[in-house]
């Protein structure tokens, strides 16, 4: 299958989608005003130590104190050795060189770890935990053993405490490329730990590549056929980058000089405002329903208006494999992590169940995070997991509704209605006032007016007082106020 990644270059915004067959399979976006922060290395300061959850707050600089857990500052210890207690690690007002794993999202500070690791094309080095380790992406038994031999070797010359970890892209590279890489993310690491002596508490140390370079880096595979770019400027410094790092990748990078916007190419604008959608539409009539919660994802099945032609069990299975395939999508698309629960249509036989999880897991395979998929539940219900990393598109492109708040509804009208009326009611026990004015959206007047007049008489002769109505274009339709004359 044919891979292409589309880069598109706006004034504040940069945005890449990888393009696998034909469709939209992954879309990045880093705006000027809000960069990911993942992969950061900063100088931070402990604010707060958490006996109680092994776990500490550490200022570095951002608008939320960031979060550091015993679990990341130590590495894998012995099989029934226990953890150490933070408070022998961290003590308030402690300096401490940590890096972030999970952007901040929502209400959550940055995720944290002190085990720092830092990327490069082939390699990534582990500068405090003597780990050598080849990426579980990469298959072959023989090509395993091949770079766990090489890698041993590289170890052999780095100082005690350092590890290294080859990358997927690895895969069937010769020795002299790995030492030069090593060699690169050694003199990294080495400017790293300078700018970390001189610089002040709080403060970025070392930040990730830019957005176009970090996916160059992370995504280029061999199916890659070509990158394009919208913007010359950009172009030629990803050529100038590739040239350093990824040689053989430099061909690949082009200028788009198309007439149509580059993200029109397949159809990528239009999958990213679907995207946002809470419905996906399958091609047999079924669709999904997709609700992201701070919590977890939850993802229902539905036939919708498909019927199947033979019987109800064939037309269960046939929806649910489609549905399969298209979650693996949205996922990837939409960039959900965390717990999801997929509630696939009722099932009764086990193989139709066995089929539905094995393509799920098949199409899943394709997904650069990491999942794990868990059998049918008894409720029958399916729980997995997708690493989070960066927050999710529609974090990234959306925010809760003034309407509603993010709760996704808002009261009916009638239920405004009556809010009226009793606040009324209890403003005329607070207020010696002659009358009231209420002021409220239109169609919220209009139904008292047109609707619900014989409530409104009522309340103004058990009130013996007046109440007016105004119409407010501005207001939306849960907000009023009742005002007293």
């Amino acid at each position: 299958m044919s891979t292409e990644i589309l880069v598109n270059i706006g004034p504040q915004e940069t945005r890449v989608a990888l393009v696998e067959g034909g469709t939209a399979q992954e879309i990045h976006v880093q705006r000027a005003s809000r960069h990911g922060l993942t992969g950061n290395i900063y100088k931070g300061v402990v604010q707060r130590v958490l006996p109680g959850m092994q776990a500490a707050f550490v200022e570095i600089g951002l608008a939320r104190t960031a979060f550091l857990h015993v679990n990341d500052m130590v590495a894998t210890p012995p099989p029934g050795e226990p953890l150490p207690l933070i408070t022998q690690l961290l003590h308030e007002g402690q300096q401490v060189l940590v890096q972030i794993v999970k952007d901040p999202i929502g209400s959550k500070g940055a995720r944290l770890t002190s085990l720092l690791s830092i990327p490069s094309r082939y390699l990534v080095l582990l500068p405090f935990e003597p780990h050598v380790g080849v990426s579980a992406r990469l298959e072959g038994e023989a090509e395993r053993a091949r770079l766990k031999g090489l890698l041993d070797e590289l170890q052999q010359r780095l100082a005690p405490n350092f590890g290294v970890i080859a990358r997927t892209a690895a895969d069937g590279v010769d020795a002299a490329a790995l030492e030069a890489d090593l060699g690169f993310l050694l003199r990294l690491w080495a400017a790293v730990r300078e700018q970390a002596e001189t610089a002040p508490p709080g403060t970025l140390v070392h930040g990730d590549l830019p957005l176009s370079m970090r996916i160059l880096r992370d995504l280029l595979g061999t199916t890659v056929e070509r990158v394009r770019i919208d913007s010359a400027a950009e172009c030629e410094a990803l050529r100038e980058f590739a040239q350093t790092f990824i040689p053989q990748a430099a061909p690949l990078v082009e200028l788009y000089r198309g007439s149509a916007p580059i993200f029109d190419l397949f159809g990528v604008e239009d999958d990213i405002s679907r995207a946002l959608e809470r419905k996906v539409e399958l091609k047999s009539g079924g669709h999904l329903v997709i609700d992201q919660t701070e919590a977890m994802t939850t993802i229902d099945v539905n036939t919708g208006a498909y019927i199947g032609h033979r019987n109800l069990e064939e037309t269960v299975l046939k929806t649910n494999l489609e549905a399969a395939q298209a979650i693996a999508r949205q996922l990837r698309l939409r960039n959900l992590g965390g717990i999801i629960i997929i509630d696939f249509i009722d099932m009764k036989s086990e193989d139709h169940r066995a089929q539905v999880l094995r393509v799920l897991e098949r199409a899943l395979a394709a997904d650069h995070a990491r999942t794990q998929v868990y059998p049918f539940s008894a409720l029958g219900l399916v729980e997995m997991t997708r690493k989070r990393t960066r927050e999710s598109l529609g974090h990234i492109l959306c925010e809760p509704c003034p309407a509603c708040g993010g709760r996704g509804t808002i009261k009916t009208v009638e239920t405004v209605c009556h809010e009226i009326a009793r606040e009324v009611q209890r403003a005329a026990r607070q207020f010696e006032a002659k009358g009231f004015l209420v002021l409220a959206a239109p169609h919220v007047v209009q139904k008292l007016v047109e609707e619900q007049p014989s409530g409104l008489a009522a309340l103004e002769a058990g009130l013996n007082r007046p109440i007016r109505l105004q119409a407010e274009h501005g207001y939306t339709q849960e907000t009023f106020d009742v005002v007293p004359l």
